[in-house]
Order: structure tokens, then C-alpha cells, then sequence
């Protein structure tokens, strides 16, 4: 039998983008043949997508490195290099990536929340592919001699956590049967024994009954202080967050413990209210369960006076004689029928999404900041402008001439006067050093900038970023 996975961390890398090509002209009778240089590829990107046909997260369990292709080189004749191919990862629906720092291995922020089948988001862009020589010709600069390396794909890590797409989850205490009921209701087959946190995985079954289908999952017992790490229900809590409809199981007999079944009510909601308080509101269906048990017709009466006080529908069934579960099964059903109409925006255009989610990716690439790492040392944190600086051939003083007034163009100077850089200053960006001289008026080669002029500055202190003038070295 395969392992439940739910969560889990990976590492992912782009594929590294090809170089550009130096190259001239040369054949007979072509006795000034202009530059004929090249593109490199772009490299692959690792990409995320949701399937309907995965329920775990179990292919990742022992794998944790993932790799684009890189693209080829550029050659000359006007021969641009070959693209890396990507590299789609599948995850069931439902999935949530983040991304996660690199030294602290904390969650940073949410990458995309994928919830419908196909649709995927870019979590490791491919590095762009460096721009041939041609790409440099100016009236003034008829015969470039430098070309763009390729840019290498970033590598970091993501975590991968999947909440269940359940209709309904059945949820309670440890030992209520909530096991039993979903047996009772679907074709599952759970393990089913009578001591506490038996069920040590989510369970899903799809019910039918009359016109209506849907499906169920049953998650592990929860006990007080669930939401704060006691017990193991605090593990699958996020598979509650999906669902359209809670199954409140209560055992009306108090289980071998003799606990109290309405103390044993407030309980779980209060749990289900600390982890998200939209739960609580959650459309919920309290099912006192082995209401065959004599003696309980008080404590049904009363856990029924309980549910119907705060909202809520009630059943009293008995998951060993499967008294009551027709009915409770056809009312869960019309309950979920009348909730997925409510929530009938199910025709989302996924290509909308993934739109939606590339947008947010490149609005972060874009962003830049200026922070203070000493006494007249600063950092210029951004993956555009690093993109600019580590696409550049350090041992061609032409190429660093331009890479100067691109950043001059998007405002680094700017951004780090602002910061408070004065002349003199050490300016780094990725691993290199630069002695900053103060921002310059860039008014010429406006049609060398293209590309780089969608950069924009961070907040926070950060300031904008701006040209760096003076020499380089490498850190």
C-alpha cells in the first residue's frame, strides 16, 4: 500500500540560459560583413500543475531534486541556440506552493494555490538566453565586439502541501466512528479497530445516494488543543479547509472514556475555531453516531438542542446497524448539491489563472531594493538587475560600459542616493563590487536599453536602484 503524503519540500533549479554569439560576417566578395551573432536558448522552466489523477503527494517523497534543460549557444550566421525544454511537475488539486527561505528553510510566501485540473504556475524560470551581437548595433557602434552570456536559472527550495477537494469531511473525536460511517456510506476501507487514532491518514469515499454523488473524507481524530500541535488531527486540519461541509461525528455514548457528548461538541468547534475561524461558520451537520446503544435517548435530545441552537442541522444514526445513515446520506447531498450551485464559478478558465499566477512571478522578478550591508557599503537585492550583471562579459570593456547605463536607466543612481550612497561607496550586486561615482545624466543610446526599463523598486526602506559607475570586481 503507497504512503499519504501531504506535504513536503523540494528543490528546483531552471534550466541555465544559452550565451549569445560574437560573430561576424565573412565570406567572399563581403569584404565588411556586419555582426551575424546569435541568440542563446532560453532555459526550461520547472513548472508546477494541478491533476485530477493524483491524490498525494507521494513522488516526492524521496526525490527532492528537480532540474530543467538548459539551452544551447548561439552561433553564428544569425543562428540562434535551442530552448531548454520544461520540466512539469504534477501534484494533485488542491495543492498549495510556497516558497521558502534558503538559509532559515521558513515559508516566505505563497506562490499559487492550485485548485483546478491543468492548471499550473512557474516555480524555477529557465535563465534567459544572452543576446547576440547584433542586438548592439548603434549609429555609432557599427561593429560590436561583445555578446550576452546566458543567464543561470536560480535554484532554491518550495514546499508542496495538498488539502484534500472533499465535498464533506467527517470530523470528532478519536473513536466516534468516523471510520465506520465513511465504510458505511462508500466503497472506503479504512482500518477500523476501537482505540484512539486509528485512522492515521485522510480516508476519501465517494458516496451515492439517490440522485446525488459526492465524496467524503475522514480525517484523523482531533482532541482538545488540536489547533495548537496536540494529538494527530492537528497534522490534517487543512484538509477541513476545502471542504464544502463539515460531518460533525459525535459518540452519543461517550466512547469507553465516558466522555460528555455536548462537552465533547463544543470541543471540536472550538478547535476547528482557533486553526481558521471561518470554519466555525462552515455549513456543518452534527451526526450523533451509535444512537442504537439503549439509555441515550436524554443525551441525543440534548446534543440535538445543542445543534439546532448554533444552526445546525442534526441526524442521529448508528454506523454498526446503519440505522438513519439513508437518510443522513441524501440530506448531506442535497446540502452539498445546494452549495456547489452556490459556488458555481467552477467554470474558471484555468489559462486565466495561469496567467494570473505568471503575472505575480514577474512582478517579484521586477522589484529591486537598496540595503545598507556596513559603514559606505550597499546592496542592490533584485533578480532583474542581477539577471543584468551576471549576463555581462566582465572582460569586455564595452559590455561594461553598457551594463553601466542600463542600470543608470532604471534608476539604480537614483535609488541609491535616495538610500543615502554617496560618492566613493561600495556598491554590490550579486558577486560583484562596484565604486559608486554618483548617478549620471544618461540622455543617448535610449535603443540600447530595451528590456531593462520595466524594473521597478521596492518599498520598505528599499529604495529604487540606479546606475553604478566606476569599475568592477568580482567579491
Amino acid at each position: 500500500m503507497s504512503q499519504f503524503t501531504d506535504i513536503c519540500r523540494i528543490n528546483v533549479k531552471g534550466g541555465d540560459g544559452g550565451a549569445g554569439c560574437m560573430s561576424f560576417r565573412r565570406e567572399a566578395y563581403v569584404p565588411k560583413g556586419g555582426p551575424d551573432g546569435g541568440d542563446g536558448g532560453r532555459g526550461g522552466n520547472v513548472v508546477i500543475q494541478a491533476s485530477a489523477q493524483l491524490s498525494s503527494l507521494i513522488d516526492y517523497r524521496f526525490k527532492h531534486h528537480f532540474r530543467a534543460e538548459r539551452g544551447t549557444h548561439g552561433q553564428g550566421a544569425r543562428r540562434d541556440g535551442k530552448c531548454g525544454e520544461d520540466l512539469i511537475l504534477k501534484v494533485p488539486m488542491g495543492t498549495v506552493v510556497r516558497e521558502l527561505d534558503v538559509e532559515t528553510q521558513e515559508v516566505l510566501y505563497d506562490i499559487a494555490d492550485l485548485t483546478h485540473d491543468g492548471e499550473r504556475v512557474i516555480v524555477a524560470p529557465g535563465g534567459t538566453g544572452g543576446r547576440g551581437n547584433t542586438h548592439f548595433v548603434t549609429p555609432t557602434r557599427r561593429a560590436p565586439t561583445f555578446a550576452e552570456k546566458g543567464e543561470p536559472a536560480d535554484e532554491h527550495w518550495i514546499e508542496l502541501e495538498m488539502k484534500l477537494m472533499a465535498d464533506a469531511a467527517l470530523v470528532g473525536m478519536p473513536s466516534v466512528g468516523k471510520s465506520s460511517l465513511i465504510a458505511r456510506m462508500s466503497a472506503a476501507r479504512p482500518k477500523i479497530a476501537d482505540y484512539p487514532f486509528t485512522t492515521l491518514v485522510p480516508n476519501l469515499g465517494m458516496v451515492r445516494a439517490g440522485d446525488y454523488s459526492y465524496v467524503v473524507a475522514d480525517v484523523p481524530g482531533l482532541i482538545e488543543g488540536a489547533a495548537e500541535g496536540r494529538g494527530l488531527g492537528h497534522q490534517f486540519l487543512r484538509h477541513i479547509e476545502r471542504t464544502a461541509l463539515i460531518l460533525h461525528v459525535v459518540d452519543i455514548t461517550g466512547g469507553y472514556e465516558g466522555r460528555d457528548p455536548i462537552e465533547d461538541y463544543r470541543i471540536i468547534n472550538d478547535e476547528l475555531r482557533a486553526y481558521a475561524s471561518e470554519l466555525a461558520d462552515r455549513p456543518q451537520i452534527v451526526v450523533a453516531n451509535k444512537c442504537d446503544a439503549s439509555g441515550m435517548t436524554q443525551r441525543v435530545a440534548e446534543l440535538k438542542r445543542a445543534a439546532l441552537e448554533d444552526g445546525h442541522e442534526f441526524f442521529a444514526v448508528s454506523a454498526l446497524t446503519g440505522a438513519g445513515l439513508n437518510t443522513l446520506m441524501l440530506a448531506c447531498g442535497e446540502r452539498v448539491s445546494r452549495l456547489r450551485e452556490d459556488l458555481a464559478c467552477d467554470d474558471v478558465d484555468t489559462a486565466l489563472l495561469d496567467e494570473e499566477w505568471e503575472r505575480r512571478r514577474r512582478e517579484r522578478d521586477r522589484a529591486f531594493s537598496v540595503v545598507p550591508e556596513g559603514p559606505g557599503i550597499w546592496r542592490v537585492l533584485g533578480r532583474g538587475v542581477e539577471r543584468l550583471c551576471v549576463q555581462t562579459d566582465w572582460e569586455n570593456e564595452d559590455a561594461v560600459i553598457y551594463l553601466q547605463h542600463r542600470l543608470t536607466r532604471i534608476g539604480v543612481d537614483d535609488a541609491l542616493e535616495r538610500a543615502g550612497c554617496v560618492a566613493g561607496d561600495e556598491v554590490r550586486i550579486t558577486g560583484y563590487s562596484f565604486a559608486y561615482e554618483g548617478a549620471e545624466e544618461y540622455a543617448y543610446e535610449q535603443e540600447l536599453i530595451d528590456g531593462a526599463s520595466d524594473l521597478s523598486v521596492e518599498e520598505p526602506g528599499d529604495t529604487d536602484v540606479a546606475s553604478i559607475g566606476g569599475a568592477a570586481h568580482d567579491e
